[in-house]
């Protein structure tokens, strides 16, 4: 056991230097992204990018949204657009040009809108209008006339007695 314990200190010695530098300076991360990536036309989209020191507004190249200038904003550049309505659909290049010419890029896929032709099928229709609507309505109008007419003569009854 005690060679043990001078090999893990020496090992710990030697470690303790590298875990405790500072790491090396790196340069902020370059990016822009879309969100939702997959929009409808019509549909709007959020702008969120970086580029170095994020103080500068700079410009996004936004497919058919034409050029967008996305500002600093809590610590991102951001900007909101509305894809426009006759867009096709497939897929745009989104590309972000930083104020020293750095860039980065990004994919925004449009779909086609389409509209549903009817509701889901989802039961009989038990409750959809037809023959027995008036009697449901009818007998639902009746069971409440019946409470009310039954609390009525149970608070009638407590007075007399």
């Amino acid at each position: 056991m005690r060679p043990f314990v001078p090999a893990a200190f020496a090992m710990f010695t030697l470690a303790l230097p590298a875990v405790l530098s500072p790491a090396p300076a790196s340069a902020a991360a370059v990016f822009v992204e879309i969100n939702p990536s997959t929009a409808r036309a019509g549909d709007q989209v959020g702008i969120r990018a970086s580029c170095d020191d994020n103080l500068a507004a700079a410009k996004v190249t936004a497919g058919p949204m034409g050029t967008v200038t996305v500002s600093p904003r809590h610590g991102f550049l951001t900007a909101t657009v509305r894809v426009p309505a006759a867009a096709d659909p497939g897929d745009y290049r989104i590309e972000l040009r930083c104020p020293d010419g750095r860039t980065a890029t990004t994919t925004l896929h449009v779909v086609a809108k389409v509209e549903p032709a009817r509701g889901p099928a989802t039961g009989a229709g038990g409750t959809a209008p037809g023959a027995s609507a008036p009697m449901l309505i009818g007998g639902g109008a009746a069971t409440i006339a019946a409470g009310i007419l039954v609390g009525f003569v149970a608070l009638r009854r407590r007075r007399v007695s």
